[in-house]
Protein backbone atom coordinates (compact mmCIF):
# COMPACT_ATOMS: atom_id res chain seq x y z
CA UNK A 1 0.00 0.00 0.00
CA UNK A 2 1.35 3.36 -0.99
CA UNK A 3 0.91 6.35 1.32
CA UNK A 4 1.28 9.96 0.46
CA UNK A 5 4.57 11.54 1.50
CA UNK A 6 4.30 13.93 4.40
CA UNK A 7 5.48 17.45 4.00
CA UNK A 8 8.32 18.53 6.21
CA UNK A 9 7.78 21.17 8.85
CA UNK A 10 9.72 24.38 8.60
CA UNK A 11 10.50 27.20 10.94
CA UNK A 12 10.83 30.59 9.37
CA UNK A 13 13.85 32.65 10.36
CA UNK A 14 13.07 36.33 10.09
CA UNK A 15 16.56 37.59 10.75
CA UNK A 16 16.99 40.72 8.58
CA UNK A 17 15.13 39.66 5.47
CA UNK A 18 16.07 41.53 2.25
CA UNK A 19 13.39 43.06 0.12
CA UNK A 20 12.27 40.84 -2.74
CA UNK A 21 13.93 37.71 -1.38
CA UNK A 22 12.22 34.73 0.20
CA UNK A 23 13.06 33.81 3.76
CA UNK A 24 15.13 30.73 4.29
CA UNK A 25 13.13 27.65 5.26
CA UNK A 26 14.88 25.51 7.84
CA UNK A 27 13.55 21.98 8.39
CA UNK A 28 12.51 21.18 11.90
CA UNK A 29 10.62 18.18 13.34
CA UNK A 30 9.03 20.27 16.08
CA UNK A 31 5.76 22.05 15.51
CA UNK A 32 5.95 25.70 14.83
CA UNK A 33 5.06 27.68 17.91
CA UNK A 34 3.90 30.55 15.75
CA UNK A 35 1.28 28.27 14.17
CA UNK A 36 -0.64 27.97 17.41
CA UNK A 37 -3.98 29.79 17.71
CA UNK A 38 -3.35 33.39 18.50
CA UNK A 39 -4.48 34.54 21.90
CA UNK A 40 -6.57 37.70 22.25
CA UNK A 41 -4.51 40.78 22.28
CA UNK A 42 -3.92 42.49 25.58
CA UNK A 43 -5.66 45.82 26.20
CA UNK A 44 -2.29 47.58 26.11
CA UNK A 45 -1.45 46.07 22.73
CA UNK A 46 -4.88 46.97 21.42
CA UNK A 47 -4.50 50.50 22.67
CA UNK A 48 -1.05 50.71 21.06
CA UNK A 49 -2.38 49.42 17.78
CA UNK A 50 -5.12 52.07 17.65
CA UNK A 51 -2.74 54.95 16.76
CA UNK A 52 -1.03 52.70 14.20
CA UNK A 53 -4.37 51.90 12.60
CA UNK A 54 -5.12 55.59 12.32
CA UNK A 55 -1.90 56.23 10.39
CA UNK A 56 -1.91 53.04 8.25
CA UNK A 57 -2.58 53.08 4.50
CA UNK A 58 -5.86 51.85 3.01
CA UNK A 59 -4.10 48.69 1.80
CA UNK A 60 -2.84 47.91 5.27
CA UNK A 61 -6.27 48.60 6.74
CA UNK A 62 -7.83 46.24 4.23
CA UNK A 63 -5.17 43.63 5.05
CA UNK A 64 -5.93 43.98 8.77
CA UNK A 65 -9.66 43.65 8.14
CA UNK A 66 -9.10 40.52 6.08
CA UNK A 67 -6.92 39.00 8.81
CA UNK A 68 -9.58 39.82 11.43
CA UNK A 69 -12.20 38.10 9.30
CA UNK A 70 -9.97 35.03 8.96
CA UNK A 71 -9.33 35.08 12.70
CA UNK A 72 -13.09 35.03 13.35
CA UNK A 73 -13.52 31.88 11.22
CA UNK A 74 -12.31 29.78 14.13
CA UNK A 75 -9.53 27.90 12.30
CA UNK A 76 -7.72 25.21 14.21
CA UNK A 77 -4.01 25.15 14.91
CA UNK A 78 -3.46 22.26 12.51
CA UNK A 79 -5.11 24.21 9.66
CA UNK A 80 -3.01 27.26 10.38
CA UNK A 81 0.22 25.22 10.37
CA UNK A 82 -0.82 23.61 7.09
CA UNK A 83 -1.43 27.08 5.61
CA UNK A 84 2.04 28.19 6.73
CA UNK A 85 3.69 25.19 5.06
CA UNK A 86 1.71 25.66 1.82
CA UNK A 87 2.68 29.37 1.75
CA UNK A 88 6.32 28.41 2.17
CA UNK A 89 6.01 25.91 -0.69
CA UNK A 90 4.74 28.67 -2.92
CA UNK A 91 7.51 31.02 -1.94
CA UNK A 92 5.39 33.43 0.04
CA UNK A 93 6.64 35.36 3.10
CA UNK A 94 3.71 35.52 5.59
CA UNK A 95 4.12 37.39 8.82
CA UNK A 96 1.73 35.06 10.67
CA UNK A 97 -0.42 32.01 10.11
CA UNK A 98 -3.46 34.16 9.37
CA UNK A 99 -1.38 36.25 6.96
CA UNK A 100 -0.40 32.99 5.21
CA UNK A 101 -4.08 32.12 4.73
CA UNK A 102 -4.70 35.63 3.35
CA UNK A 103 -1.81 35.49 0.91
CA UNK A 104 -2.79 32.02 -0.36
CA UNK A 105 -6.41 33.06 -0.85
CA UNK A 106 -5.25 36.23 -2.64
CA UNK A 107 -3.38 33.97 -5.11
CA UNK A 108 -6.41 31.71 -5.49
CA UNK A 109 -4.90 28.76 -3.61
CA UNK A 110 -6.97 26.75 -1.16
CA UNK A 111 -4.58 26.11 1.79
CA UNK A 112 -6.86 23.43 3.28
CA UNK A 113 -7.42 21.26 0.18
CA UNK A 114 -6.23 17.66 0.68
CA UNK A 115 -3.93 16.69 -2.22
CA UNK A 116 -0.96 14.54 -2.80
CA UNK A 117 2.34 16.14 -2.17
CA UNK A 118 3.40 15.12 -5.65
CA UNK A 119 0.61 17.22 -7.05
CA UNK A 120 2.24 20.28 -5.56
CA UNK A 121 5.29 19.74 -7.77
CA UNK A 122 4.62 20.89 -11.34
CA UNK A 123 6.98 21.08 -14.35
CA UNK A 124 8.94 24.19 -14.68
CA UNK A 125 7.18 26.57 -17.03
CA UNK A 126 7.82 30.05 -18.02
CA UNK A 127 6.53 32.42 -15.43
CA UNK A 128 7.16 30.11 -12.52
CA UNK A 129 8.32 31.58 -9.23
CA UNK A 130 11.63 30.99 -7.58
CA UNK A 131 10.34 28.08 -5.56
CA UNK A 132 9.71 26.04 -8.67
CA UNK A 133 5.94 26.19 -8.35
CA UNK A 134 3.55 27.65 -10.88
CA UNK A 135 0.39 29.37 -10.11
CA UNK A 136 -2.65 27.76 -11.66
CA UNK A 137 -3.96 29.65 -14.67
CA UNK A 138 -7.69 29.58 -15.03
CA UNK A 139 -9.17 29.02 -18.47
CA UNK A 140 -10.54 32.19 -19.99
CA UNK A 141 -14.26 32.36 -19.82
CA UNK A 142 -14.55 29.73 -17.13
CA UNK A 143 -15.05 30.14 -13.39
CA UNK A 144 -13.75 27.63 -10.89
CA UNK A 145 -15.29 27.77 -7.39
CA UNK A 146 -13.73 25.75 -4.62
CA UNK A 147 -15.38 25.03 -1.35
CA UNK A 148 -12.86 25.61 1.38
CA UNK A 149 -13.81 23.82 4.53
CA UNK A 150 -14.25 24.54 7.40
CA UNK A 151 -14.63 28.15 6.30
CA UNK A 152 -18.06 29.70 6.08
CA UNK A 153 -19.98 30.07 2.84
CA UNK A 154 -19.39 33.57 1.51
CA UNK A 155 -22.40 35.82 1.35
CA UNK A 156 -23.15 37.53 -1.89
CA UNK A 157 -22.29 41.17 -1.77
CA UNK A 158 -25.14 43.58 -1.48
CA UNK A 159 -25.47 47.25 -1.92
CA UNK A 160 -26.16 47.80 1.79
CA UNK A 161 -23.78 49.86 3.95
CA UNK A 162 -20.87 47.90 5.39
CA UNK A 163 -21.38 46.38 8.81
CA UNK A 164 -17.70 45.97 9.48
CA UNK A 165 -16.53 47.90 12.53
CA UNK A 166 -13.10 49.35 12.82
CA UNK A 167 -10.77 47.82 15.44
CA UNK A 168 -10.79 51.06 17.46
CA UNK A 169 -14.60 51.14 17.63
CA UNK A 170 -14.71 47.44 18.43
CA UNK A 171 -12.23 47.88 21.30
CA UNK A 172 -14.21 50.85 22.62
CA UNK A 173 -17.36 48.77 22.43
CA UNK A 174 -15.67 45.95 24.35
CA UNK A 175 -14.52 48.42 27.03
CA UNK A 176 -18.07 49.76 27.32
CA UNK A 177 -19.39 46.21 27.61
CA UNK A 178 -16.89 45.47 30.40
CA UNK A 179 -17.89 48.65 32.21
CA UNK A 180 -21.58 47.79 31.84
CA UNK A 181 -20.89 44.28 33.18
CA UNK A 182 -19.01 45.68 36.19
CA UNK A 183 -21.85 48.13 36.87
CA UNK A 184 -24.41 45.34 36.56
CA UNK A 185 -22.52 43.13 39.00
CA UNK A 186 -22.16 46.05 41.43
CA UNK A 187 -25.88 46.74 41.22
CA UNK A 188 -26.58 43.07 41.79
CA UNK A 189 -24.30 42.93 44.85
CA UNK A 190 -25.81 46.13 46.21
CA UNK A 191 -29.28 44.71 45.76
CA UNK A 192 -28.33 41.50 47.57
CA UNK A 193 -26.78 43.57 50.37
CA UNK A 194 -29.96 45.62 50.71
CA UNK A 195 -32.04 42.44 50.81
CA UNK A 196 -29.85 40.96 53.54
CA UNK A 197 -29.96 44.19 55.55
CA UNK A 198 -33.72 44.35 55.20
CA UNK A 199 -34.14 40.73 56.30
CA UNK A 200 -31.60 40.61 59.13
CA UNK A 201 -31.68 44.22 60.43
CA UNK A 202 -34.67 46.22 59.22
CA UNK A 203 -37.31 43.53 59.73
CA UNK A 204 -36.27 42.62 63.32
CA UNK A 205 -35.99 46.32 64.16
CA UNK A 206 -39.48 46.94 62.78
CA UNK A 207 -40.90 44.04 64.79
CA UNK A 208 -39.20 45.31 67.96
CA UNK A 209 -40.49 48.85 67.38
CA UNK A 210 -43.98 47.54 66.72
CA UNK A 211 -43.90 45.65 70.01
CA UNK A 212 -42.65 48.65 72.00
CA UNK A 213 -45.13 51.09 70.43
CA UNK A 214 -48.27 48.96 70.05
CA UNK A 215 -48.11 45.77 72.17
CA UNK A 216 -45.98 46.37 75.28
CA UNK A 217 -47.94 47.02 78.49
CA UNK A 218 -47.02 50.34 80.18
CA UNK A 219 -45.06 49.88 83.40
CA UNK A 220 -45.05 52.44 86.24
CA UNK A 221 -41.81 52.76 88.21
CA UNK A 222 -41.70 54.07 91.78
CA UNK A 223 -38.34 55.44 92.87
CA UNK A 224 -37.09 55.73 96.44
CA UNK A 225 -33.80 56.40 98.21
CA UNK A 226 -32.65 55.42 101.69
CA UNK A 227 -29.43 55.12 103.65
CA UNK A 228 -28.19 53.12 106.64
CA UNK A 229 -26.63 54.95 109.62
CA UNK A 230 -25.17 53.70 112.89
CA UNK A 231 -25.15 55.09 116.44
CA UNK A 232 -21.85 56.68 117.50
CA UNK A 233 -22.90 58.35 120.80
CA UNK A 234 -21.64 57.75 124.36
CA UNK A 235 -24.31 56.13 126.46
CA UNK A 236 -23.26 57.71 129.81
CA UNK A 237 -23.53 61.34 128.79
CA UNK A 238 -27.24 61.55 129.37
CA UNK A 239 -30.57 60.09 128.39
CA UNK A 240 -30.20 61.32 124.77
CA UNK A 241 -26.42 61.28 124.52
CA UNK A 242 -26.34 57.95 122.71
CA UNK A 243 -28.75 59.00 119.99
CA UNK A 244 -27.62 62.42 118.90
CA UNK A 245 -24.29 61.96 117.03
CA UNK A 246 -24.57 59.53 114.12
CA UNK A 247 -22.63 58.74 110.96
CA UNK A 248 -22.98 56.61 107.86
CA UNK A 249 -22.79 52.88 108.32
CA UNK A 250 -20.08 50.78 106.75
CA UNK A 251 -20.26 49.66 103.11
CA UNK A 252 -20.71 46.06 104.22
CA UNK A 253 -24.09 46.84 105.84
CA UNK A 254 -25.37 48.64 102.74
CA UNK A 255 -24.10 45.92 100.43
CA UNK A 256 -25.72 43.26 102.62
CA UNK A 257 -29.03 45.15 102.50
CA UNK A 258 -28.78 45.53 98.74
CA UNK A 259 -28.11 41.81 98.35
CA UNK A 260 -31.11 40.96 100.52
CA UNK A 261 -33.46 43.16 98.48
CA UNK A 262 -32.26 41.49 95.27
CA UNK A 263 -32.55 37.96 96.67
CA UNK A 264 -35.21 35.33 96.17
CA UNK A 265 -36.02 35.53 99.88
CA UNK A 266 -37.26 39.11 99.48
CA UNK A 267 -39.29 38.08 96.39
CA UNK A 268 -40.99 35.20 98.26
CA UNK A 269 -41.80 37.43 101.23
CA UNK A 270 -43.17 40.12 98.91
CA UNK A 271 -45.33 37.50 97.22
CA UNK A 272 -46.68 36.26 100.58
CA UNK A 273 -47.46 39.75 101.89
CA UNK A 274 -48.53 41.71 98.79
CA UNK A 275 -49.05 39.13 96.00
CA UNK A 276 -46.20 39.68 93.55
CA UNK A 277 -46.97 36.64 91.38
CA UNK A 278 -50.70 37.30 91.19
CA UNK A 279 -50.08 40.84 89.93
CA UNK A 280 -47.90 39.75 87.00
CA UNK A 281 -50.17 36.83 86.01
CA UNK A 282 -53.07 39.11 85.03
CA UNK A 283 -54.38 38.58 81.50
CA UNK A 284 -54.22 42.20 80.33
CA UNK A 285 -50.41 42.26 80.61
CA UNK A 286 -48.62 41.53 77.32
CA UNK A 287 -47.34 37.95 76.84
CA UNK A 288 -43.67 38.87 77.07
CA UNK A 289 -43.99 40.52 80.49
CA UNK A 290 -46.79 38.31 81.82
CA UNK A 291 -46.14 35.26 83.99
CA UNK A 292 -47.82 31.95 83.39
CA UNK A 293 -50.85 30.90 85.41
CA UNK A 294 -48.84 28.84 87.91
CA UNK A 295 -45.34 30.26 87.70
CA UNK A 296 -42.42 28.67 89.48
CA UNK A 297 -40.23 30.60 91.87
CA UNK A 298 -37.47 30.76 89.26
CA UNK A 299 -39.76 32.32 86.65
CA UNK A 300 -41.13 34.80 89.17
CA UNK A 301 -37.60 35.63 90.33
CA UNK A 302 -36.56 36.48 86.74
CA UNK A 303 -39.49 38.89 86.49
CA UNK A 304 -38.63 40.26 89.95
CA UNK A 305 -35.05 41.05 88.89
CA UNK A 306 -36.33 42.83 85.74
CA UNK A 307 -38.80 45.01 87.65
CA UNK A 308 -36.88 45.66 90.91
CA UNK A 309 -33.61 47.52 90.33
CA UNK A 310 -31.40 48.50 93.27
CA UNK A 311 -28.18 50.50 93.11
CA UNK A 312 -25.70 51.50 95.79
CA UNK A 313 -23.49 54.61 95.70
CA UNK A 314 -20.43 54.01 97.95
CA UNK A 315 -19.38 57.67 97.89
CA UNK A 316 -22.66 58.91 99.35
CA UNK A 317 -23.79 55.73 101.10
CA UNK A 318 -27.18 56.03 99.39
CA UNK A 319 -29.22 53.03 98.21
CA UNK A 320 -31.52 53.81 95.26
CA UNK A 321 -34.42 51.49 94.48
CA UNK A 322 -36.79 51.45 91.51
CA UNK A 323 -39.82 49.15 91.52
CA UNK A 324 -41.91 48.77 88.33
CA UNK A 325 -45.41 47.34 88.11
CA UNK A 326 -48.38 47.49 85.77
CA UNK A 327 -50.32 49.66 88.26
CA UNK A 328 -48.84 52.79 89.90
CA UNK A 329 -50.44 52.12 93.32
CA UNK A 330 -49.20 48.54 93.32
CA UNK A 331 -45.72 49.78 92.43
CA UNK A 332 -45.69 52.15 95.43
CA UNK A 333 -47.01 49.36 97.68
CA UNK A 334 -44.24 47.02 96.54
CA UNK A 335 -41.66 49.73 97.24
CA UNK A 336 -42.90 50.42 100.77
CA UNK A 337 -43.00 46.71 101.59
CA UNK A 338 -39.42 46.22 100.42
CA UNK A 339 -38.26 49.21 102.51
CA UNK A 340 -39.87 47.70 105.60
CA UNK A 341 -38.14 44.38 104.91
CA UNK A 342 -34.82 46.19 104.56
CA UNK A 343 -35.34 48.06 107.84
CA UNK A 344 -36.08 44.84 109.67
CA UNK A 345 -33.04 43.16 108.20
CA UNK A 346 -30.86 46.16 109.15
CA UNK A 347 -32.01 45.96 112.74
CA UNK A 348 -31.10 42.29 112.90
CA UNK A 349 -27.66 42.67 111.33
CA UNK A 350 -25.74 43.09 114.67
CA UNK A 351 -28.33 41.87 117.13
CA UNK A 352 -26.53 38.60 117.89
CA UNK A 353 -23.24 40.37 118.45
CA UNK A 354 -24.84 42.92 120.78
CA UNK A 355 -26.53 40.18 122.77
CA UNK A 356 -23.28 38.23 123.18
CA UNK A 357 -21.39 41.29 124.39
CA UNK A 358 -24.06 42.24 126.92
CA UNK A 359 -24.38 38.66 128.18
CA UNK A 360 -20.65 38.36 128.86
CA UNK A 361 -20.50 41.75 130.60
CA UNK A 362 -23.55 40.96 132.72
CA UNK A 363 -22.13 37.60 133.80
CA UNK A 364 -18.83 39.23 134.84
CA UNK A 365 -20.65 41.85 136.90
CA UNK A 366 -22.79 39.27 138.65
CA UNK A 367 -19.75 37.15 139.51
CA UNK A 368 -17.87 40.18 140.98
CA UNK A 369 -20.92 41.16 143.02
CA UNK A 370 -21.22 37.66 144.48
CA UNK A 371 -17.54 37.57 145.47
CA UNK A 372 -17.77 40.99 147.13
CA UNK A 373 -20.81 39.87 149.11
CA UNK A 374 -18.89 36.77 150.33
CA UNK A 375 -15.97 38.97 151.50
CA UNK A 376 -18.33 41.21 153.46
CA UNK A 377 -19.92 38.21 155.16
CA UNK A 378 -16.47 36.86 156.21
CA UNK A 379 -15.50 40.23 157.75
CA UNK A 380 -18.73 40.37 159.73
CA UNK A 381 -18.18 36.85 161.11
CA UNK A 382 -14.68 37.75 162.29
CA UNK A 383 -15.97 40.84 164.06
CA UNK A 384 -18.68 38.82 165.79
CA UNK A 385 -16.18 36.20 166.93
CA UNK A 386 -14.10 38.83 168.75
CA UNK A 387 -17.17 40.46 170.32
CA UNK A 388 -15.88 43.71 169.12
CA UNK A 389 -16.17 45.68 166.12
CA UNK A 390 -12.67 47.23 166.43
CA UNK A 391 -9.81 45.06 167.85
CA UNK A 392 -7.30 47.71 166.98
CA UNK A 393 -9.16 50.20 169.16
CA UNK A 394 -9.10 47.79 172.14
CA UNK A 395 -5.35 47.31 171.86
CA UNK A 396 -4.81 51.04 171.53
CA UNK A 397 -6.95 51.67 174.64
CA UNK A 398 -4.88 49.14 176.65
CA UNK A 399 -1.69 50.78 175.55
CA UNK A 400 -3.05 54.19 176.56
CA UNK A 401 -4.09 52.93 179.97
CA UNK A 402 -0.69 51.28 180.53
CA UNK A 403 0.99 54.53 179.62
CA UNK A 404 -1.17 56.54 182.01
CA UNK A 405 -0.62 54.08 184.85
CA UNK A 406 3.14 54.14 184.31
CA UNK A 407 3.08 57.94 184.35
CA UNK A 408 1.14 58.01 187.63
CA UNK A 409 3.47 55.37 189.10
CA UNK A 410 6.53 57.43 188.26
CA UNK A 411 5.01 60.54 189.83
CA UNK A 412 4.14 58.67 193.03
CA UNK A 413 7.58 57.14 193.23
CA UNK A 414 9.12 60.60 192.86
CA UNK A 415 6.82 61.95 195.60
CA UNK A 416 7.69 59.02 197.89
CA UNK A 417 11.38 59.55 197.30
CA UNK A 418 11.06 63.26 198.13
CA UNK A 419 9.27 62.42 201.41
CA UNK A 420 11.88 59.91 202.35
CA UNK A 421 14.67 62.40 201.80
CA UNK A 422 13.46 64.48 204.82
CA UNK A 423 15.22 63.98 208.11
CA UNK A 424 12.03 63.47 209.95
CA UNK A 425 9.48 62.46 207.24
CA UNK A 426 5.81 62.35 208.04
CA UNK A 427 5.11 58.77 208.63
CA UNK A 428 1.47 58.88 207.61
CA UNK A 429 2.29 60.62 204.36
CA UNK A 430 5.09 58.18 203.55
CA UNK A 431 2.82 55.24 204.17
CA UNK A 432 0.09 56.78 202.03
CA UNK A 433 2.59 57.35 199.18
CA UNK A 434 3.89 53.83 199.51
CA UNK A 435 0.33 52.50 199.40
CA UNK A 436 -0.43 54.48 196.19
CA UNK A 437 2.78 53.20 194.56
CA UNK A 438 1.82 49.62 195.40
CA UNK A 439 -1.65 50.09 193.96
CA UNK A 440 -0.26 51.57 190.74
CA UNK A 441 2.19 48.71 190.38
CA UNK A 442 -0.58 46.18 190.80
CA UNK A 443 -2.73 48.01 188.22
CA UNK A 444 0.20 48.16 185.79
CA UNK A 445 0.80 44.47 186.21
CA UNK A 446 -2.85 43.72 185.45
CA UNK A 447 -2.78 45.88 182.36
CA UNK A 448 0.43 44.19 181.15
CA UNK A 449 -1.09 40.78 181.76
CA UNK A 450 -4.17 41.74 179.79
CA UNK A 451 -2.03 43.08 176.97
CA UNK A 452 -0.12 39.81 177.01
CA UNK A 453 -3.36 37.87 176.84
CA UNK A 454 -4.49 39.99 173.88
CA UNK A 455 -1.19 39.58 171.97
CA UNK A 456 -0.79 35.83 172.53
CA UNK A 457 -3.01 32.79 172.02
CA UNK A 458 -5.24 31.44 169.22
CA UNK A 459 -8.13 33.73 170.05
CA UNK A 460 -6.07 36.76 170.83
CA UNK A 461 -7.11 40.19 169.66
CA UNK A 462 -3.92 40.51 167.57
CA UNK A 463 -4.72 37.42 165.54
CA UNK A 464 -8.30 38.51 165.24
CA UNK A 465 -7.14 41.94 164.14
CA UNK A 466 -4.87 40.41 161.49
CA UNK A 467 -7.68 38.25 160.16
CA UNK A 468 -9.97 41.24 160.10
CA UNK A 469 -7.34 43.22 158.16
CA UNK A 470 -7.05 40.41 155.61
CA UNK A 471 -10.81 40.27 155.31
CA UNK A 472 -10.94 44.01 154.85
CA UNK A 473 -8.25 43.87 152.16
CA UNK A 474 -10.17 41.10 150.41
CA UNK A 475 -13.33 43.16 150.58
CA UNK A 476 -11.50 46.17 149.10
CA UNK A 477 -10.23 44.00 146.22
CA UNK A 478 -13.74 42.70 145.60
CA UNK A 479 -14.99 46.25 145.58
CA UNK A 480 -12.47 47.13 142.87
CA UNK A 481 -13.40 44.07 140.84
CA UNK A 482 -17.07 44.92 141.15
CA UNK A 483 -16.35 48.47 140.01
CA UNK A 484 -14.38 47.16 137.01
CA UNK A 485 -17.18 44.74 136.09
CA UNK A 486 -19.65 47.58 136.31
CA UNK A 487 -17.51 49.69 133.97
CA UNK A 488 -17.17 46.80 131.52
CA UNK A 489 -20.90 46.26 131.49
CA UNK A 490 -21.43 49.94 130.87
CA UNK A 491 -18.87 49.91 128.06
CA UNK A 492 -20.52 46.85 126.53
CA UNK A 493 -23.83 48.61 126.65
CA UNK A 494 -22.29 51.62 124.89
CA UNK A 495 -20.72 49.38 122.23
CA UNK A 496 -24.01 47.58 121.74
CA UNK A 497 -25.85 50.85 121.30
CA UNK A 498 -23.09 52.02 118.92
CA UNK A 499 -23.57 48.97 116.71
CA UNK A 500 -27.27 49.57 116.27
CA UNK A 501 -28.16 50.29 112.61
CA UNK A 502 -30.90 52.67 111.54
CA UNK A 503 -32.52 52.85 108.09
CA UNK A 504 -33.38 56.41 107.13
CA UNK A 505 -35.60 56.98 104.09
CA UNK A 506 -34.38 60.01 102.14
CA UNK A 507 -36.92 59.82 99.26
CA UNK A 508 -40.32 58.41 100.06
CA UNK A 509 -41.95 56.12 97.44
CA UNK A 510 -44.70 58.01 95.60
CA UNK A 511 -46.95 56.43 92.97
CA UNK A 512 -46.19 57.84 89.47
CA UNK A 513 -48.85 59.29 87.20
CA UNK A 514 -47.24 58.53 83.80
CA UNK A 515 -45.84 55.26 82.56
CA UNK A 516 -42.09 54.91 82.80
CA UNK A 517 -41.65 51.89 80.54
CA UNK A 518 -41.39 50.95 77.75
CA UNK A 519 -39.18 53.66 76.32
CA UNK A 520 -40.23 52.97 72.75
CA UNK A 521 -37.84 55.20 70.81
CA UNK A 522 -34.74 54.39 72.88
CA UNK A 523 -35.49 50.67 72.86
CA UNK A 524 -36.08 50.67 69.08
CA UNK A 525 -32.77 52.42 68.43
CA UNK A 526 -31.06 49.98 70.78
CA UNK A 527 -32.62 47.03 68.95
CA UNK A 528 -31.40 48.44 65.61
CA UNK A 529 -27.85 48.81 66.94
CA UNK A 530 -27.90 45.29 68.38
CA UNK A 531 -29.16 43.66 65.18
CA UNK A 532 -26.77 45.72 63.04
CA UNK A 533 -23.85 44.72 65.26
CA UNK A 534 -24.80 41.04 65.08
CA UNK A 535 -25.09 41.21 61.28
CA UNK A 536 -21.74 43.00 60.99
CA UNK A 537 -20.00 40.41 63.17
CA UNK A 538 -21.49 37.51 61.18
CA UNK A 539 -20.55 39.16 57.86
CA UNK A 540 -16.97 39.82 58.94
CA UNK A 541 -16.63 36.28 60.26
CA UNK A 542 -17.98 34.80 57.01
CA UNK A 543 -15.66 36.99 54.90
CA UNK A 544 -12.62 35.99 56.94
CA UNK A 545 -13.50 32.31 56.73
CA UNK A 546 -14.13 32.56 52.97
CA UNK A 547 -10.78 34.27 52.45
CA UNK A 548 -9.00 31.63 54.54
CA UNK A 549 -10.63 28.80 52.60
CA UNK A 550 -9.96 30.25 49.13
CA UNK A 551 -6.37 31.36 49.88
Amino acid sequence: MTTKPKARKFRIKRASPTPGSNPTAVPDDREDEAARPSEPEAPQERAASIPAADTASPREVESENTIDAIRQEGLTGRQLRMARRVAQKHGLAPTSDFDAVRLLRAKGIDPFQRSNMLELVVPSQPGADQGGSQLPTPTPGTTTERVQLPQTVPVKPTQLPSTEVSPADRRAQEIRNIQHDISRRRRKKMGLLLVRLAFFVALPTFLAGYYFYAIATPMYATKSEFLIIQNEGQGGTGPLGGLLPTQFATNADSIATQGFLQSKDAMLRLDRDVGFKSHFTQGWIDPIQRLSDNPTNEEAYKTYKKNVKIGYDPTEGMIRMEVAAADPQVSAEFSRALISYAEERVNNLSQQKREDQMRDARQGFERADAERRAAQEALVRLQIEGSTLDPEGVIASLRTQIGQVETQLIEKEIELASLQNNARPNRSRVEAAQGEVAILEQQLEKLNNRMTDVSKGENSLAELAARIQIAQADLAARDMMLQSALQQMEQARVEASRQVRYLTVAVEPIAPEDATYPRAFENTILAFLVFAGIYLMISLTASILREQVTS
